[in-house]
């Protein structure tokens, strides 16, 4: 068997991210009947598949030895090994607190998709990351029609199960678990449209757009923006750019007061007794860091993960929590050393990568964590692993070749990056 990784890669990674279209069938179908009860009977069946089809993506990049060259360099190897280290750390510390084994491991699901991530960044070595980005952007268009077409007959005729939508429907779901989980994969996919070079496959960012307003999003909405504000700003001239820099936090709050409207959210299923998310935060961080230790190292490792909150039901442990941001999920179980570790690599990524777009990459990252969890979403913590990777990995100039197939196949493999 011949192992054409670049080749190949694109086909694998869409059929990764359109196992949410096969595994959330009985949630679309319980959520037209108005019932909301089978999240979690849902949700593991959705996790069984995503990890299979991970393993074979894995699996499969396993078998190419220069994926081993790539990925396995000396600075990339001391890195995991810290990072490992200092996750081993507080699962240990987890374990002394008498938290149960499958707490912590729920913790280091933060971590679940790094293997894309050591694929995205060999990918970057062979000098093939944005064409492998553009055919897989070229099979997202058949994943966005599909997810499209449900989410408008969602929005249309489908009951408020959680919220009412801009059409007068429920506000759609499409193939995934909730309106959030729909809105953040279009967002992604708008990021992912607009790396695409090409002008055929990049149009499509603004009906991934409508679609993450369609959800009810705020996060998704303000993601997506951000993707045009980007491409807006790349065609300005650079002299000109100033007018953009200046109103952009005015903007950015106009944006989120008009994602958070009636005119667009769909939420009126909240309750007005019930603490805001910032006041569930300051609740939780108040009552759970009591001294230094806490502070540095968490008050427990898959405290803030929602897979407990599933498996075991809400405030189970003491401590326990929605933490929904990145940002209080990592200080809750990684403590100040994580989140701060995690901050620096976020920059250092951007500032010793050679790729185009870094900007726009790193910024929809660092926005996409803020309001929850984006490593805990399927499909968008797959796809954006794989572009962190890319991106960390893309240097001046390639420093392995592609196998002779696929320099056949495809022109551009192996030049130098400019």
């Amino acid at each position: 068997m011949k192992i054409r990784l670049e080749k190949d890669l694109p086909v694998l990674l869409i059929a990764l991210v359109s196992v949410s279209a096969l595994a959330s069938l009985p949630q679309v179908e319980s959520a037209w009947n108005g019932v909301k009860e089978v999240y979690g009977e849902q949700d593991f069946g959705l996790r069984i598949l995503r990890e299979v089809m991970l393993v074979v993506v894995v699996g499969y990049a396993a078998l190419e030895r220069r994926f081993w060259n790539g990925a396995a360099t000396g600075s990339m190897f001391a890195f995991l090994a810290v990072v490992a280290s200092y996750a081993l750390f507080e699962v240990a510390y987890a374990l002394f607190l008498d938290l149960p084994l499958v707490v912590p491991m729920s913790g280091l699901r933060v971590f679940e998709y790094l293997p894309l991530a050591l694929i995205g960044f060999m990918t970057a070595r062979l000098g093939a990351a944005e064409t492998v980005i553009l055919k897989f952007t070229s099979y997202l268009r058949y994943y966005i029609v599909l997810q499209g077409v449900l989410a408008i007959a969602q929005a249309l005729w489908a009951p408020p199960l959680v919220g009412v939508s801009i059409l007068g429907g429920g506000r759609p779901f499409g193939t995934f678990v909730s309106p959030n989980l729909f809105g953040a994969a279009m967002s992604t996919c708008t990021l992912f449209f607009a790396l695409a070079e090409a002008p055929n496959v990049r149009k499509w960012m603004y009906a991934t757009t409508f679609l993450a307003l369609l959800s009810g999003s705020r996060t998704a909405l303000l993601s997506s923006f951000l993707v045009l504000f980007f491409q807006f700003f790349s065609k300005v001239r650079p002299r000109d750019r100033w007018a953009l820099v200046l109103p952009a936090p005015a903007l950015a709050v106009g944006a989120l007061l008009l994602a958070s409207s009636p005119l667009l959210s769909g939420r009126d299923d909240a309750d007005p007794t019930q603490d805001g998310r910032i006041a569930l935060w300051q609740r939780m961080l108040s009552n759970n860091i009591n001294d230094m230790p806490d502070l540095l190292f968490g008050w427990g490792l898959g405290l803030g993960s929602n897979t407990i909150n599933v498996l075991f039901g809400a405030e189970h442990f003491p401590g326990q929590f929605d933490s929904d941001s990145l940002y209080l999920f990592l200080l809750n179980g990684y403590g100040l050393i994580g989140l701060l570790a995690y901050l620096v690599f976020v920059w250092m990524s951007a500032k010793v990568s050679g790729y185009p777009q870094k900007g726009l990459a790193m910024t929809f990252i660092v926005v996409a964590g803020l309001p929850f969890n984006l490593w805990e979403y399927f499909p968008q913590n797959a796809m954006l692993m794989f572009l962190w990777g890319a991106v960390v990995g893309t240097a001046r100039a390639p420093n392995l070749q592609p196998s002779r197939a696929t320099a056949a196949s495809y022109r551009g493999y192996g030049e130098q990056i400019r």
